[in-house]
């Protein structure tokens, strides 16, 4: 797993995720996106990990994995810090962020260069 993509995907995919919650904190209409939006982002932070370079299946699926996974908490947390959600939505939000960005990170591959 390459660590210097996957911190990059990480930071994007989260600073992502908190601009979301932050609008949605003062925007309802954007707060009821929360989910699909946080899953969403955390697609996109699992292709920005493959499509940074050549990786193998693994590591994509990896590296996708922990990136959504990581923004979605780090997103989660903030909304949670703000009131907006209940912090029992941590463990369920990261959980389905994580494969989504399995997911992302899946769809991306055929896309960037590869290593059998």
């Amino acid at each position: 797993m390459n660590m210097q993509r996957l911190i990059a995907a990480s930071l994007i995919g989260s600073i992502l995720q908190i601009a979301m919650v932050v609008a949605g904190h003062w925007l309802p209409a954007v707060r009821g996106a929360f989910m699909f939006g946080g899953l969403g982002l955390s697609l996109v932070a699992g292709a920005i990990y493959v499509l940074g370079g050549q990786t193998s299946l693994r590591s994509a699926a990896a590296g996708g994995t922990i990136a959504g996974a990581v923004s979605a908490f780090a997103g989660i947390a903030v909304s949670c810090l703000l009131g907006d959600v209940a912090p029992s939505l941590l463990l369920l939000g990261t959980s389905g962020s994580a494969v989504t960005g399995l997911i992302g990170a899946l769809i991306a591959r055929p896309f960037a260069k590869r290593i059998i």
